[in-house]
């Protein structure tokens, strides 16, 4: 069964998020402070967490840090009262997937959650794949790496933009031979826009096809990820390589 921890000390909250979370189907535990959110993480396998900001002991912020330093792949969603797109912004840079501002409907958090699952359930299944393929390809051909841009042994295809080369089948991105370390989000976003180096993707199709869900307007999390993701490229080489097309989205910079 899929299991969600929840981490919020307001006992009503953290109680109506437990029925929520039992009445989709899931095994909801229950954390009422930042340490014993990170003590049940250390016993425990959780599928995804949900994750108030304000907490007694440690605080949301600082756990999500914790998290992150072994963990990349949990999905994190944080319910909070703080509003301000300064918060936002910083949550979602330290790591985490998704933002809810308090008070929140009850079907919005459902969706989210069967969002965040999906997709991770969905990232799981193509990294499985991916070594399955790769492991059979180097007993049938060894290890070797095909040039940029042809087709690898184990089905993937090397997309390269400039001095960015991403590959698919490791899931890797180098900017002048140099490794970036990518969020699942920033790599999948990265990807759909390497693809199409001339297409303009709205925020509204990439939220949906990277989120898998329904876009809100208000929502600034695809401009906080393509923002992390520029930064990280320019670590490694300061010429621009996404380009923002005023009143619509993001595309691959022109040459």
């Amino acid at each position: 069964m899929t299991k969600i921890l929840i981490v919020e000390d307001d006992t009503d909250i953290n109680n109506l998020l437990a029925r929520i979370m039992r009445q989709q189907g899931y095994e909801a535990v229950q954390a009422f402070s930042g340490t014993e959110g990170k003590l049940r993480l250390e016993l425990e396998q959780f599928d995804l967490m949900l994750l108030d900001l304000m907490l007694p002991g440690m605080k949301g912020e600082e756990l999500i840090r914790e998290i992150r330093r072994t963990d990349p792949d949990l999905p994190i969603l944080v319910l909070s009262a703080k509003s301000a797109l300064e918060d936002r912004v910083t949550v979602l840079e330290l790591g985490a997937d998704d933002y809810l501002v308090k008070p929140f409907a009850v079907e919005e958090v459902a969706v989210r959650v069967a969002g965040a699952l999906r997709r991770s359930a969905r990232r799981q299944e193509l990294m499985q794949t991916e070594d399955g393929r790769q492991e059979d390809s180097e007993e049938r051909t060894g290890s070797r790496e095909q040039e940029n841009g042809k087709r690898r042994p184990n089905g993937g295809q090397s997309l390269r933009f400039q001095n960015l080369t991403l590959d698919p089948d490791r899931r890797e991105v180098r900017v002048k031979g140099q490794l970036v370390s990518l969020t699942a989000h920033e790599y999948d976003i990265l990807y759909l826009l390497m693809q199409e180096p001339g297409k303009v993707y709205s925020r509204e199709s990439l939220y949906e096809l990277v989120w898998q869900g329904g876009y809100y307007g208000e929502d600034n999390t695809v401009n906080v990820h393509v923002s992390n993701l520029r930064k990280k490229i320019a670590a490694a080489d300061p010429a621009e390589y996404i380009s923002t097309v005023w009143g619509i989205g993001f595309r691959m910079a022109r040459n």
